[in-house]
């Protein structure tokens, strides 16, 4: 075993605490990484709290993970000590059912591996331990090329934030010619107005909060919308073609749904943590949909990392202490980061 240091939840009622514990040893197939860097996603403060469901404690959070090989097994073909690697959200899956043998692992119908707060039922049938640590093994499947032409911190967030958003902007093959409503600024609100913008179509931030109007211009979007004031939501109903939703706050649904044009696309990447309705005519009213999207599959995180090389497109990140993660947590709450949070591992 490989023994290690990392910063973990020891129960959903206390904060993270600095913790030692074991990983695998580096197997066959499996790379070794020491972490240099590792987003904060707001989903990793919804887990360590049960938020979701009941978690498996201790909890190291933690799935934008990017670094440095140290070690490969003796059959890794895809990668060499001293490469720069990167881990999502996922770890493994059954590599079976026809969804993972299709590139979508995420949606893998035996049930994908967590790169935390999950057990590896298919390997060693361990505790899977994120990203807030020293070292990370994964099975090379599942470790990402990372360019050395981008800023490393800010490549980081990529791994969730940056395929949450690149992912159905690609699957619904939004570009030149459509109008994409980005719904909500935050980690996952710039990175869509960015790849967006990138993508060629006609990008507005639609947001609660006028102090982001200069921000949202500054990362590329043509237009601004304050969603409180009804008269520039007026001036803008029935003309989406799509709104990529980030907000995972309770919100209206019928009223963001009357933004779209006839055929709209309404897809849901932020995951409010209470059920949500609405009326059926929402939808019927202009042959509307209501869909959703979960990250990408290996193959597409690689496409999404190589695109933003050849674009230098990263995420605006602070970098911060693992010392504070907590008050990180906090400003995240309120909204006071833009737009990313990405712990230095050299500080644990």
């Amino acid at each position: 075993m490989i023994r290690t240091k990392g910063y973990a939840a020891q129960n959903p009622t206390t904060d993270l605490a600095p913790w030692d514990f074991e990983r695998r040893e580096v197997g066959p197939h499996d790379v070794q990484f020491d972490i240099l860097y590792c987003g904060v996603c707001h989903s990793d403060l919804h887990q360590i709290k049960n938020e979701w469901f009941d978690g498996v404690f201790p909890m190291v959070p933690g799935h934008e993970i990017v670094g440095r090989v140290v070690k490969v097994g003796d059959d890794v073909t895809k990668f060499k000590v001293g490469d720069l690697a990167g881990t999502g959200c996922m770890v493994d899956s059954c590599r079976e059912c026809e969804n993972c043998q299709d590139g979508l692992e995420q949606y893998c119908k035996n049930g994908n591996i967590q790169t935390y707060n999950n057990v590896n039922k298919y390997t060693d049938g361990m505790p899977t331990y994120g990203g807030y640590s020293k070292t990370i093994v994964v099975n090379e499947d599942f470790v990402l090329h990372i360019s050395e032409k981008l800023d490393l911190a800010a490549t980081a967030p990529l791994l969730c934030a940056g395929i949450t958003t690149y992912s159905p902007l690609r699957h619904w093959k939004v570009g030149k010619g459509h109008k994409l409503a980005v719904l909500g600024l935050g980690g996952l609100g710039h990175m869509a107005v960015k790849f967006g913008v990138a993508f060629g179509a006609d990008v507005t931030v639609l947001s609660t909060s006028p102090k982001k109007e200069e921000d949202a211009k500054k990362l590329g979007a043509h237009h601004f919308v304050v969603t409180s004031d009804p008269e520039q939501l007026k001036a803008v109903k029935g003309t989406f073609d799509f709104i990529l939703d980030t907000v995972s706050a309770p919100h209206d649904f019928p009223l963001y749904l009357s933004l779209l044009n006839t055929n709209g696309v309404h897809i849901c990447v932020g995951v409010p943590t209470v059920p949500t309705s609405f009326p059926p005519f929402s939808l019927l009213d202009g042959r509307k949909s209501l869909a959703g999207s979960g990250i990408g599959g290996i193959r597409e995180t690689q496409e999404m990392l190589d695109f933003c090389a050849a674009h230098n497109i990263v995420s605006d990140i602070e970098l911060i202490d693992v010392k504070n993660i907590t008050e990180a947590y906090e400003r995240m709450l309120k909204g006071d980061v833009r737009y990313r949070f990405v712990i230095d591992i050299a500080t644990l």
